[in-house]
């Protein structure tokens, strides 16, 4: 169907109008050349699970500022997606995590390696299918943002824990973790659309400040948000002693909070604390700041799209800034 050219089409309309390429990308990562049946079933299970596949939105709608969708496009766009999904297999691993979306995860499913094997063979069929673009620069796009994100998590694996208390260390933490995954899908397909160097420049500087946004969200939807919705246990970061950006406000009005520092420096974590201190930052200042921040953000990324060619992809990377801020999930 056409997408209305207005300033603000809504998310669904943008998955409507590109409904067929996005069927396209579904179809390509679902070529994978699978013989073993258990890694069959698991990779279905975890493609079935989905999302809302902003990512390879953000692909396609970064090459129909200069073209339209290509096949060349459409792998660059299932890459960037079956990357984001690798990377998901082994959070859920580090992290412990037994649900994602509402949906068991193989962590809970399957043996620690196996888990890892199969992360591993994800990461492989994201680069070839990168790889079927024939594009080294893509490719070396791709390659330093698998790294990025690797760099990323060690850091947090293994960082000080009184420099993970800071603003700086928060915002590098989730352009590794999230920031980095959105600047690939908007440089590579620009990139591979042969923008004008200063434009594929533009493009990139949208897609980090548009993840950067997305992330900042999402920490706040894990404390504003709804188990159904989320698919996970409020607080979640919390239980895990991850410091976000809700919290670093929160101690910020509250620095001697003495529940909130003991959650964070491995003290006991049991239901009852996670949920009195989910119930104090939420009724905090905390929130409303974390929101304003991922709001500058977004008209950060809405800059980057001035003077970049005008029409329905333009629009629609325009008001994607409306969906990062709404979503519930």
């Amino acid at each position: 169907m056409p997408l209305t050219v207005q300033h603000g089409p809504s998310f669904r309309t943008i998955q409507e109008w590109l409904h067929e390429d996005l069927e396209r990308v579904e179809a390509r990562m679902r070529e994978i050349p699978l013989a073993f049946e258990p890694l069959k079933t698991a990779v279905d299970h975890l493609l079935t699970a989905g999302g809302k596949r902003i990512r390879p939105l953000l692909v396609l709608l970064t090459g129909r500022l200069y073209r339209p969708t290509d096949e060349a496009m459409v792998s660059l766009a299932a890459a960037v997606e079956m990357l984001h999904t690798a990377t998901l297999v082994h959070d859920d691993l580090i992290d412990g995590s037994l649900l994602r979306r509402g949906v068991p995860t193989l962590n809970a499913i399957w043996t620690p390696a196996a888990t890892v094997l199969t992360g591993d063979y994800l990461f492989a069929y994201a680069a070839s299918l990168a790889a079927r673009t024939e594009n080294v620069r893509v490719m070396a796009i791709f390659a330093r943002t698998l790294m990025t994100i690797c760099e990323g998590e060690l850091h947090q694996q293994f960082g000080d824990r009184e420099a993970m208390m800071s603003r700086q260390d928060y915002l590098r933490r989730i352009y590794a973790k999230t920031a980095a995954m959105f600047e690939l899908a908007t440089e590579a397909a620009a990139v591979l659309a042969q923008a004008p160097e200063p434009e594929v420049e533009a493009l990139r500087q949208y897609g980090v400040d548009l993840g950067m946004a997305f992330q900042i969200m999402d920490d706040v939807l894990d404390f504003t948000g709804e188990v159904r919705a989320l698919g996970k246990p409020i607080g979640n970061d919390l239980r895990q002693g991850l410091v976000t950006l809700p919290t670093l406000f929160y101690l910020e009005e509250h620095p001697d909070d003495p529940l909130i520092l003991q959650i964070l420096g491995g003290g006991s974590r049991d239901d009852g604390m996670i949920e009195e201190a989910v119930r104090r930052i939420r009724n905090s200042g905390a929130i409303a700041r974390s929101v304003a921040e991922a709001e500058a953000f977004v008209r950060r990324s809405r800059a980057h799209l001035q003077g970049l060619p005008d029409g329905p992809a333009w629009h629609a990377l325009w008001s994607l800034g409306d969906h990062v801020l709404r979503r519930d999930r």
